[in-house]
C-alpha cells in the first residue's frame, strides 16, 4: 500500500521517466507493478521515447489522449500481444506530465514524491542528468530527485558502453543514484520474453524498496530454476 510517511501526503507518487532508449516493455512492467503494489505514479514520457514506443509497439503516445494510450500500452505483453494484462489507470493514481512542461509538479523540490525511476535510461538521458542539464522535465525531475536526496534508479539500456558514458554513470553513483543496467538473469527459470522483462523490472522495484512478485528469487538451490523433468546435468561434449 502507498503508506503515508512524515513529509508525504496521501498521494506521494513515484516519478517514472521513460527516455528514448529501446526497452519500452521494461517501463510497462515497472508501471504495472507499481500500480499493483498500491503506489501512485507521476509519468514523464520524453519526446524521443514516443518514437521508440511507436516503433516497438505501434502505439502513438499523445498528450491529449495519454490515458487511453497508456492503457493500451500497459495491457500488452512484452511480445506485443494486446490484452495480455488487465490495467486500471483511471482516477488520480496516475498523472501524466508533458516532457516540455518545466513548470510541472516534479520540477520542484517542494513537490512531494518518493523518488524517481528512469526506465529505460538512454545514454543521452544519463549524460543530461549527470551534467545537470535539465533540458526537459525528465532531466529536471531527476536533478531535483538528487538534490533532495531521494531515491533515483537509473535503468541504463545500452551496450557496449564507452568511457564517457561510464564516467557519467560513476557521477550518478557518486551523487547517490542507483545505476541498474537492464541486464536480465536466467536463474529465475525464464521461459518467455516476459519473464526476462519482469526480472529487470523487479530489480528496479527492489532498488526502490517496492514489494512485488515479478520474479522467483534465488534461494541457494542449484538447478532450482529448471522445470521438473529437465534435471539432466551431464555436461555437453562428455
Amino acid at each position: 500500500m502507498n503508506r503515508v510517511k512524515p513529509g508525504e501526503t496521501a498521494r506521494t507518487p513515484w516519478i517514472v521517466g521513460v527516455s528514448g532508449a529501446s526497452g519500452t516493455p521494461y517501463a510497462a512492467a515497472v508501471l504495472r507493478a507499481l500500480l499493483a503494489a498500491g503506489e501512485s505514479v507521476d509519468l514523464v514520457v520524453s519526446r524521443a521515447s514516443r518514437l521508440t514506443l511507436l516503433d516497438e509497439t505501434g502505439i502513438a503516445f499523445r498528450d491529449a489522449h495519454w490515458r487511453d494510450d497508456l492503457r493500451e500500452w500497459l495491457s500488452r505483453g512484452a511480445d506485443g500481444k494486446p490484452g495480455t494484462f488487465p490495467v486500471d489507470v483511471e482516477g488520480d493514481r496516475v498523472r501524466h506530465w508533458s516532457a516540455g512542461d518545466l513548470a510541472a509538479g516534479p520540477s520542484s523540490g517542494s513537490y512531494p514524491v518518493k523518488g524517481m525511476l528512469i526506465v529505460p535510461a538512454s545514454t543521452a538521458c544519463v549524460a543530461g542528468v549527470a551534467l545537470g542539464l535539465s533540458k526537459d522535465l525528465l532531466q529536471r525531475a531527476a536533478s531535483v530527485t538528487l538534490k533532495e536526496r531521494r531515491r533515483l534508479v537509473v535503468a541504463v539500456r545500452e551496450t557496449p558502453l564507452n568511457g564517457q558514458t561510464l564516467r557519467h554513470l560513476v557521477t550518478l553513483d557518486d551523487a547517490g543514484a542507483t545505476v541498474l543496467p537492464a541486464s536480465p538473469a536466467f536463474y529465475a527459470g525464464a521461459t518467455h520474453i516476459q519473464d526476462l522483462v519482469d526480472f529487470v523490472a523487479g530489480r528496479v522495484l527492489d532498488a526502490a524498496g517496492v514489494p512485488h512478485t515479478l520474479y522467483r528469487r534465488w534461494e541457494g538451490g542449484i538447478g532450482g530454476s529448471r522445470p521438473s523433468g529437465t534435471g539432466d546435468t551431464t555436461p555437453r561434449g562428455t
